[in-house]
């Protein structure tokens, strides 16, 4: 019993851990995701075509989604101006989940549209709370904080 409560105080005291972990976890995939677009960019293009909105700006769109996804999930991953990094994805998330995957519709096969609509939903949340504790930000908080 006392192992149990011990845990359970462990998981308490860590409770910010969670977060964090997701966090990086999510900027993680966001980089993966954007290294693919850098050697599949006529994946992107694709989705783009599909979608109806062709433009002249389609390379640009492209390279933007790719970059986006490269350095704010970089960001996000190591925890340095982690709401800056999560503000990049807003309006490549945005386009993904409005523009791209809602003519799909729920529960289609390969339900785009939901993974979509819940890593925008993290994003936001990332945006809005920041890094955690296991992040570059806090650790040069802590630095200058015992240096002065």
């Amino acid at each position: 019993m006392k192992k149990m409560k011990d845990m359970i105080d462990w998981i308490e005291k860590h409770r910010d851990w969670c977060f964090d972990l997701m966090r990086i976890y999510l900027g993680i995939g966001l980089l993966v995701k954007g290294i693919y677009f850098l050697w599949q960019p006529d994946y992107v293009a694709s989705l783009v075509m599909e979608s109806g909105n062709y433009s002249a700006w389609n390379t640009l769109l492209v390279h933007y989604v790719a970059m986006g996804h490269i350095a704010g999930g970089l960001l996000m991953a190591i925890g340095m101006i982690t709401r800056i990094g999560a503000a990049i994805q807003l309006p490549i998330l945005f386009g993904a989940v409005f523009l791209v995957h809602l003519k799909e519709g729920l529960f289609s096969k390969d339900q785009s549209l939901e993974f979509s609509a819940l890593v925008l939903f993290l994003v936001c949340l990332i945006t809005i709370y920041g890094s955690g504790t296991l992040s570059v930000d806090s650790y040069l908080d802590k630095k200058k904080v015992n240096s002065i």
